[in-house]
């Protein structure tokens, strides 16, 4: 049999089955990227968008005065921490409720699990906007919500405050958005551990924290990674919900993006800053895959 023959069939079986997401990524990532990074060197044109890339002399119009300008204006790089602090106190709320739901659903009857899974993700069957705007009427200033809080602090003498319109509504619509994105990893490695291993544990003197703290969230942290990953990359870049709920304060990355594209029509500062984005995201998504991989490596356990 001639091995050239039998190998031809089998990289076009490759091909057939990579190809079409290769592509996909090269026409709708790839390119884009490429002319993002193009744009970043260009010049704005005098009513927004481009300048011509060949000025009238016929020498190419690229520069850094947009690179220069996000390093020089320090407004810029408080914004994206401010953007990343968020993304943080957000990843961090998710962390917090969506661990005890996401062992409560992994430890009850099989029965009841696909249930309580349907309940998580029953929030995407409606629009996004429709859910950030339904936050609008929950933390209105008549609602009962802010009628609750605001009748409370005035028992100890405290002015009311807006709930509405704050940095206090972009967080708890940050959290809501993206809980599900933290539910989902957790539940899929929680439901995975062995519960020999926690009972051995309690037969051997281990109290409830310890059998937590030493067997199940070491276990429990590449859940924990992925689900990390999946809510703060779009939290650091999401632009709606401060634009929807947020104060003048409250302006954000994205929003910055949205602004220089659309009302400022600085393409190139806009692609400046999309850039920046973009690098951050990865190399967050780079420092989470190397982190789970360290601790999943062979005697990180037990180090």
């Amino acid at each position: 049999m001639n091995p050239v023959a039998t190998r031809t069939p089998a990289k076009s079986a490759q091909w057939t089955v990579s190809g079409p997401p290769l592509a996909y990524l090269v026409v709708f990532f790839a390119i884009p990227t490429l002319i993002m990074v193009l744009a970043s060197f260009r010049t704005p044109g005098e009513f927004g968008g481009l300048a011509p890339l060949v000025d009238e002399t016929g020498k190419l119009d690229l520069n850094i005065d947009s690179y220069t300008r996000f390093l020089t204006e320090p407004v810029y790089a408080q914004v994206f921490l401010k953007s990343v602090w968020y993304a943080m106190l957000t990843t961090l709320a998710c962390l917090l409720l969506a661990y005890p739901l996401a062992a409560l659903i992994a430890q009850s009857p099989k029965k009841y699990r696909d249930l309580l899974l349907l309940l998580v993700i029953l929030p995407f069957w409606s629009n996004f906007l429709i859910r950030v705007y339904a936050w609008m009427i929950i933390l209105g200033p008549n609602a009962a919500l802010a009628r609750a809080v605001n009748g409370a602090l005035g028992v100890f003498g405290i002015a009311p405050v807006p709930l509405l319109f704050s940095s206090f509504a972009v967080l708890v619509c940050l959290v809501y958005v993206h809980l599900p994105f933290m539910v989902l990893p957790l539940y899929a490695n929680l439901e995975k551990h062995d519960q020999a291993l926690l009972d051995a544990a309690q037969d051997l003197g281990a109290n409830a924290w310890q059998r937590f703290w030493r067997i199940t969230f070491p276990l429990s942290l590449p859940g924990v990674y992925a689900g990390a990953a999946l809510v703060f990359i779009p939290a650091l870049g999401i632009f709606a919900i401060p634009d929807i709920l947020g104060g003048p304060n409250d302006t954000l990355i994205g929003n910055l993006i949205k602004q220089q594209f659309l009302e400022t029509r600085d393409w190139p500062f806009g692609s400046v800053l999309s850039i920046v984005l973009t690098l951050a995201a990865l190399l967050l998504a780079g420092l989470a895959a190397w982190i789970g991989r360290r601790a999943a490596a062979p005697g990180a356990a037990r180090a």
